[in-house]
């Protein structure tokens, strides 16, 4: 077996639990079923992770990080704020309807720590990842596109982390993409109302466009995401 730094197995393995979770489950996951998706022995999981506690962590920090990295990406100054925004939730989205299994075993994630006694911790940091990680998407938009909030940034960060974290849930159940893509949208609004640019003026209202008169993004329109 080739040797390679601790922090690149840890990553193999952590990528390898992810896939192993989202087929089995995470309760039926074990660390031998992730080594041999890996290809390395028990001895090299041990050496990386100290408990199954340490795996679900790694875990949870790089799914959110998969979805956030294309956001991040796609952030990018455009002709408008608003248009800025939606680029970036559209990323997200996308992310959602090509990796459905990941993003339905970040539930799962959550289910199973708060129901084992001594996890309960790992899903209270999921929630604080998910308001981190918007906090810096927020940050790295106001550095793009100067702007003021009217409300403050943990506050949006909170707002944006249950909306997002609900809306996807609900897709994955009902698989409406239509309905879904209305919604990014009328998140997009009030999150570019709140939004005071340079001239003084909530970016919603900046464009010139009646909300009825706005152009909606296109809705995906690829394979139905599974029940």
């Amino acid at each position: 077996m080739a040797r390679m730094p601790s922090a690149e197995r840890r990553r193999q393995l952590t990528e390898a639990a992810i896939r192993v979770m989202a087929r089995d489950g995470v309760a039926r996951a074990t660390t031998r079923s992730i080594c041999a998706e890996a290809g390395v022995s028990l001895s090299v999981f041990h050496y990386c992770f100290e408990s199954k506690q340490a795996l679900l962590e790694s875990v949870i920090a790089a799914i959110t990080e998969h979805g956030i990295s294309v956001a991040r990406e796609a952030i990018r100054p455009r002709a408008t704020l608003r248009e800025t925004i939606r680029a970036g939730f559209q990323a997200y989205w996308d992310h959602v309807a090509a990796n459905p299994g990941e993003h339905m075993l970040t539930y799962e994630l959550t289910q199973y720590a708060l129901r084992r006694p001594g996890f309960e911790h790992l899903a209270r940091r999921q929630y604080e990842l998910y308001s981190d990680t918007y906090t810096e998407l927020i940050e790295q938009l106001r550095r793009l596109m100067p702007f003021e909030l009217r409300v403050p940034v943990h506050v949006l960060a909170r707002y944006l982390a249950a909306m997002t974290d609900g809306l996807t849930l609900g897709h994955l159940v009902l698989g409406d993409a239509a309905v879904s893509a209305a919604i990014l949208d009328m998140i997009t609004d009030h999150v570019a109302g709140l939004a005071e640019t340079a001239d003084g003026a909530a970016d919603g209202a900046a464009d010139g466009a009646a909300d009825g008169d706005r152009p909606h993004s296109p809705e995906y329109a690829g394979p139905p995401l599974p029940v």
